[in-house]
Parts: C-alpha cells; structure tokens; sequence
C-alpha cells in the first residue's frame, strides 16, 4: 500500500516527555560525558521504531554525533539537507551516510561523511563512542558515532547535499520536556515518530528535528538517564 504524502510539522502532538526525568547537569559536560562513556550501563533503546518503507537487507551506514564544546554549553552540529537527495531529502539530519568499503569501522564511515558533508576535520573530533544501531525505514542500519568536537575548527556545506549548518544547545535536546511524539495515521496503518522543534533564532518558525535524528538523540537521552 502506497502511503499517502504527510506533512510531519503539521501533525499534532499525542504526548511529551514531560513527566520524565532531567539529565543531571554534570552529565552534559565533556567530563561527565567521557566518564558516562566508560560505564557499563544496563539501559534499553526506545521502543518506538520506524515502519520498514523498503524490503530487504538494511544497508550499513554511520553519523556523527557532534557535540561542540563551546563556553556557554555543548551544542550539538546539525545539518538540514538538501531538497533533492533521494533519501530524507530536506530533513534535519547528523553528517553521516553510508558505509563504503574501505571504511574500516562505523567509526571511519562517520569521520569521512562529516568532512565530505561539512568540512569537518577529523583532527578535532574526539570519540566518545558509539550508540546502538538505528534502523530507519528506508532500509539503513545507522551507528550513531558520538564525539566532541573541540574549537578551533571551520565548516563548509558541500551543497550537492546540504542546505544549513546550525547548531543546537544540547541541553535543550536532553530536555525531555522539549520531546514529542506525533502519530500519522492513515487507513491501514499509522505511524509514530519523535519530534524536537527548536526556534530559530534569526526568524519566525523552527528547525524540525524529527524521525530517525530525534530517535537517536532519544537514544542518548536514555542513555545519559540510565
């Protein structure tokens, strides 16, 4: 059954995270995160998952989580992607993308895509770790790779795929009472997903931060509240 074309923004909002519990400050600091990245933690992925959209093997892939250490607070790098790319064309996204061959791990895959994306020099990022695998719905099985990245550093959008470079303070995206999740239904199905809008700061409107990008960064919420 072919789905019907949505308008993720304009779906209404079935709940928050309100009532959940808030990342203990020392836990968005670069200390707290080296030494939460160390622990072995006993914690569960979220249980919302994105309907399969393609059959078959998922493809392997990789993205960046990077976690800027400014003075004011980390932020976290985010690109909007282009409006012509075949998969999640202009959506809020990590740099990332498929694994190639000649990488050797996801973390390889995650540090190449970041410098072709957005110029990103490898040299500045240090590796935390790893969340687990993300499996979207058009068929990729993505690591999420999160590292600091450590000023002074420059990006570059590479155009051919992304439209803005912005960043975001994590503290608002550790914020549960910040998450949200909308449900699309539609005669035979439906479909729910989480959503973090975050106002620009130079207009009216916000970036959208939703599908498989908020499910990771839900991921790591749970992992620093384990």
């Amino acid at each position: 059954m072919i789905r019907p074309v949505f308008e993720p923004e304009a779906l209404p909002v079935e709940a928050t995270g309100a009532d959940l519990p808030p990342v203990a400050p020392e836990r968005l600091t670069p200390d707290g995160l080296r030494v939460r990245f160390e622990q072995r933690l006993q914690w569960a992925p979220e249980p919302i998952v994105e309907s399969r959209l393609r059959e078959g093997d998922p493809r392997l892939a990789a993205v960046l989580m990077p976690l800027v250490v400014r003075e004011e607070g980390l932020t976290v790098l985010l690109t909007q992607r282009a409006d012509h790319l075949n998969d999640h064309a202009g959506q809020v996204s990590f740099p990332g993308g498929r694994q190639e061959p000649y990488d050797a791990d996801a973390t390889a895959t995650a540090l190449r895509e970041a410098q072709e994306e957005v110029a990103l020099d490898p040299a500045r990022v240090e590796i935390l770790g790893s969340l687990p695998d993300y499996l979207t719905g058009t068929g990729f099985r993505v690591t999420p790779v999160v590292g600091l990245v450590h000023p002074p550093f420059t990006v570059e959008a590479d155009t051919l795929e992304v439209a803005e470079i912005f960043e975001v303070p994590l503290s608002f995206l550790m914020d549960p009472a910040c998450h949200e999740v909308r449900v699309f239904r539609w005669e035979g199905g439906e479909r729910r997903f989480f959503a973090m809008p975050y106002p620009r700061a130079e207009s009216e409107g916000h970036h959208f931060i939703w599908g498989a990008t908020a499910g990771m960064l839900r991921n790591f919420y749970r992992f620093l509240v384990a």
